[in-house]
């Protein structure tokens, strides 16, 4: 936002649109100006399809950019960037759609999937080295000491320090890295408050700091321009990455207009494991994923993603049941027949070829939920009075969920 707003204010208003805290504090309040039908927006998923979900119309759009689209295999973001789409291209037939990503396994299935022509672009502007180390849990923060202190002495012809991303696999050992490293580093993670991370993005953007300490579940969103990117840990939680997760954070590495060369250390610890469900290693893991192929984007959603999806459809298309069911085939994944579900709990209506929503489904479409999250929502607020309570509780069934 803030640099088409840059490049492009002058001309015409560049606005933003993203999810709104419904905490009313500074640090949570919009850094911008917010307009669904400014000439040029730019938002999240779900910033953008939260207009759509609540029934707000939008204007004279000509072209949509999705950026980052292998999100479409997210498990809990995929099925509303998939849902997104087809209710954008059913408000914006006539539309260009061009959808953006560094990183999708078998890329002209999925072209076919979204009607798209495939544009491969297979050179990178800027090299990429890969190095494996194998080396103990206990010694990778001193080798991480020394690259990252080694990286920063460096200066690219482009006049740009050599910065660091460090990515591990949890918030408290972003804090023990970045404490280790010393006060030219920073953690950076969605336990922080969106202030904290501006003024670490300002600081890294800056120079001053020679290495940024980040989880893996926060990779998709970081944008800062660093030369290196050391892995500490090859998991997400107690989660092995996917090759294609892999791949994206790897890509950080090396940005034109800023570096020379990229370069990636990835540290495997022999023997080394984050889950007791898993036999793999993180050495086996990290030749495997050095030599992994990226699998097709084909996703699959429960029942609980696609009545959210299938109450959004109604919604943006007014309850008519062929317009849905055509919504529905237009998406990428692969959705379970939600109606009869909806029907059952007495959340729809079918009446005359449409289906009628009532409250409670326009509920579930603008809050993001499905028929079981509901009905676990509704059963909580008949059992309990204390509104902290109800949330706590349905905050650890997430927790606890498979």
């Amino acid at each position: 936002y803030q640099r088409f707003r840059d490049r492009y204010g002058h001309l015409m208003r560049v606005t933003l649109q993203t999810g709104v805290s419904r905490l009313n504090l500074p640090e949570t309040r919009p850094a911008g100006e917010r307009d669904i039908n400014a000439p040029v927006v730019v938002g999240t998923y779900e910033g953008i399809d939260h207009a759509l979900r609540t029934g707000r119309s939008l204007k004279d759009i000509g072209t949509v950019v999705i950026d980052e689209v292998q999100m479409l295999e997210d498990p809990d973001r995929g099925h509303r960037l998939d849902g997104l789409i087809a209710r954008l291209k059913h408000v914006a037939p006539d539309a260009q759609f061009l959808y953006l990503s560094a990183t999708i396994g078998l890329p002209g299935l999925l072209a076919e999937k979204l009607r798209a022509n495939l544009v491969r672009y297979a050179a990178r502007p800027v090299a990429l080295e890969r190095h494996l180390i194998f080396v103990e849990r206990a010694k990778k923060i001193g080798f991480i000491k020394q690259m990252v202190a080694e990286e920063y002495k460096i200066k690219s012809s482009k006049g740009y320090r050599g910065q660091t991303i460090v990515f591990t696999n949890s918030r408290a050992r972003c804090h023990v890295i970045a404490d280790a490293l010393g006060k030219k580093a920073a953690p950076y993670h969605a336990g922080l408050t969106s202030q904290e991370r501006r003024d670490v993005e300002r600081r890294f953007a800056n120079g001053e700091l020679a290495a940024v300490v980040t989880t893996a579940a926060l990779a998709a969103g970081v944008d800062f321009p660093a030369s290196q990117v050391v892995f500490d840990a090859l998991a997400m939680g107690i989660e092995w990455l996917t090759v294609q997760e892999f791949h994206q954070m790897m890509g950080r590495a090396g940005r034109p207009d800023f570096h020379d060369l990229g370069r990636v250390v990835i540290m495997a610890e022999p023997g080394g494991s984050y889950s007791r469900t898993s036999r793999k290693t993180e050495d086996e893991v990290a030749v495997g994923l050095l030599r992994g192929e990226m699998e097709e984007v084909a996703p699959e959603y429960d029942m609980e993603q696609s009545s959210e999806e299938f109450v959004a459809n109604a919604v943006v298309c007014g309850g008519d049941e062929q317009q849905i069911i055509r919504m529905n085939r237009a998406m990428v994944g692969t959705l379970e027949p939600a109606l009869p579900t909806l029907l059952d709990y007495n959340l729809v209506r079918r009446r005359a070829g449409r289906v009628e929503l009532t409250d409670m489904a326009r509920v579930m479409a603008e809050h993001f939920i499905g028929v079981e999250r509901l009905i676990e929502i509704k059963d909580l607020v008949r059992r309990m009075d204390d509104a902290a309570e109800i949330v706590a509780e349905l905050e650890c069934a997430v927790e606890e969920a498979p």
